[in-house]
């Protein structure tokens, strides 16, 4: 169990730590000679439950509360210290207010310095601290009188921390690692270590890991686990890394950054979140409002934006974190805001979605996937996520620091994505209506084209797996995939009526004496008095129903005279080889044309070429029929 302090400056807090421990967590020179903490101290005990238990001591100044911050995530067990001298005082009030926005709702309030009050002093002040814990998770925590100096009720707090040890529940430790860091140092013969507290997961000796954001790779050469030598660091416990890497050394490692697990690499500067602001926030908060965003040992400028009315003191609502810099963050941490002076604290949150997006945040859509985002059950909120939209799995495993959400025999996957049974079966339904729309509206088309298929699907699929999907269709049988065109089974290209018109005009033209060298495009437009883009495109049509064949650029022939001139190939060469004259004798339509024709039939595959000779593909003859 790791126990964090809080409370106003000269309350004893350090002093009570000593108590317990026999530590002084004051570490710096300037610390002792000044009396009060200034950085964050730690100390380890077994306080006689045969476990190791944690500490960390925070700063009491108000001008401090950044480092108390630093030191406050990721405790289980809050240690609120209260001098009963001095009772409730400022800064009692503020890390109050940080424990509950934090969600700590287990802890003990220690009245320090009880030998300095006489009972009904005693008796006040535990009323004060009572009346000031009710609102908050604290409300049940028992009030211990102690004093450091002369022993007085140290045993008692004692028994019950380790109490409260024997009821804390293990972390999660099966997943990827992650770990805040408070300290970057280096060693003699060690070289650099970091501290912090072990979020979630473990690491062994020799693992690979990340230093993020910066995206710096390391080896661990040994851990330390609550003071001692490990091979393991599990979540819940504060650890001392030795890390090794081409990069690593003290300076390049700060307060702030996250040593994890090289899968969770994802720094983020724009977050979605749910933000409490406290009662003593003067007025509303409105879009880019400043503010000091503090995430366990992270401190981040950032711009706060409502995603629905501007949040008013006491009351909680969506917003957008839009941060300096980019943070590693998971969905769930929890974050406090303080204003930019570092004055007050304003609130506190939970963040619920860590790639939001800058664009169309505050529709009704955004804000349901939010909600969804909000259940704190990975295999829940997986389920009500795709209940909305199609989920990415790596992506929400990674922004959880999961391994894997568990069975997901209720969802189908298609590529990375998971979605309902229903909502996979509702993507076909659209798809087919919205072909069989298009082939309704545009007889005359081959298909629908991909992009426009994709645009007209809810929900819009990326491209990539908007490709998966079409594979999976075609797959079925629902589909046919033509090049760019997507069509149904069963659509055949059918002229309108006009066009229809307009061909029963043109085919006699390619027909007759002159079918072997009918007219081209522009020769037709112009006997017919029409546009000649007009005709090269009922022509194209044809081409698709298989009624002429285009021979050369804006040549088209009959697919009758096309069969024809097969016949009259095999007939000249049968399983011999051929020349284009003794071809071009046969039609009497020049060498060009004929050059042009056999040219076509080297392209699908009716002849066989052989320098300028030709002979017939005994298993292609039938293609024109």
């Amino acid at each position: 169990m790791i126990v964090g302090t809080a409370g106003h400056i000269d309350h004893g807090k350090t002093a009570l730590v000593k108590a317990l421990t026999g530590v002084d967590a004051d570490r710096l020179a300037e610390e002792k000679a000044r009396g009060i903490t200034i950085d964050l101290g730690f100390a380890y005990a077994d306080l006689g439950g045969g476990a190791i238990t944690g500490f960390v001591d925070v700063p009491g100044h108000e001008r401090l509360i950044h480092t108390m911050l630093a030191g406050a995530g990721g405790v289980d067990f809050a240690l609120l210290v209260v001098a009963a001298d001095d009772g409730v005082m400022p800064q009692t009030r503020e890390h109050l207010a940080i424990l509950d926005l934090l969600g700590l709702g287990r802890g003990i309030v220690a009245l320090t310095k009880s030998d300095l009050a006489d009972p009904a002093r005693i008796a006040e002040v535990t009323a004060q601290i009572r009346d000031l814990l009710a609102p908050t998770a604290l409300r049940d925590a028992p009030i211990l009188p102690v004093s450091s100096l002369t022993g007085a009720g140290i045993d008692g707090l004692r028994a019950a921390l380790v109490a409260a040890e024997a009821e804390t529940a293990l972390r999660h430790a099966e997943g990827p690692m992650r770990l805040a860091v408070d300290r970057s140092f280096s060693l003699p013969g060690a070289g650099t270590v970091v501290t912090g507290t072990v979020l979630s997961g473990s690491a062994r000796i020799d693992d690979e890991v990340t230093v993020s954001p910066t995206g710096l790779s390391a080896r661990i050469r040994s851990i330390h686990a609550q003071n001692r030598p490990a091979q393991q660091a599990l979540a819940g416990q504060r650890c001392a890394l030795n890390l090794a890497g081409e990069a690593i050394h003290k300076e390049a490692i700060h307060r702030g950054d996250v040593v994890l697990a090289p899968a969770l690499h994802a720094p983020t500067d724009r977050i979605d979140a749910r933000l409490t602001v406290l009662p003593s926030e003067p007025k509303p908060l409105g879009t880019w409002f400043p503010a000091r965003l503090h995430s366990h040992s992270v401190e981040v400028g950032a711009r706060i934006v409502p995603l629905a009315d501007p949040i008013a003191p006491s009351e909680a609502g969506p917003v957008q974190l839009v941060l300096d810099r980019p943070i590693a963050a998971a969905v769930g941490d929890r974050f406090i805001l303080r204003d930019t002076s570092a004055s007050r604290t304003i609130g506190g949150g939970t963040f619920l979605d860590l790639r939001a997006p800058a664009r169309k945040r505050r529709g009704p859509e955004r804000i349901a996937l939010l909600n969804a985002s909000a259940e704190t059950d990975p295999g829940r909120a997986l389920r009500a996520l795709a209940a909305l939209a199609p989920v990415d799995l790596p992506a929400f495993l990674r922004d959880r620091g999961l391994h894997d959400a568990g069975p997901l025999d209720d969802l189908v996957r298609l590529g990375p994505l998971v979605l309902l049974p229903a909502m996979r079966a509702a993507l076909t339904a659209t798809t087919l209506d919205r072909l069989a729309e298009f082939h309704a509206e545009n007889a005359d088309l081959p298909g629908m084209g991909r992009e426009r298929l994709r645009i007209a699907l809810t929900p819009r699929l990326p491209k990539d797996l908007f490709q998966t999907f079409l594979r999976e269709e075609s797959d079925a049988g629902h589909v046919v995939l033509e090049g760019a065109f997507i069509r149904l089974p069963g659509h055949e290209i059918t002229l309108t009526p006009a066009d229809e018109a307009l061909w029963e005009r043109i085919q006699p033209m390619l027909l007759g004496a002159v079918r072997f060298r009918p007219p081209r495009v522009r020769d037709i437009a112009t006997d017919l008095g029409l546009d000649e883009r007009e005709i090269r495109r009922v022509l194209k049509l044809t081409q698709r129903l298989g009624r002429t064949d285009q021979i050369a650029q804006d040549h088209f022939f009959a697919r009758a005279t096309t069969r024809e001139m097969v016949a009259i190939a095999r007939d000249v060469g049968g399983a011999d080889w051929f020349g284009a004259p003794a071809f071009r004798d046969r039609m009497d339509n020049g060498r060009k044309v004929a050059i042009q024709i056999l040219d076509f039939f080297d392209r699908h595959g009716v002849t066989l070429r052989r320098g300028d000779l030709r002979r017939i593909n005994p298993h292609r003859v039938d293609l024109f029929d």
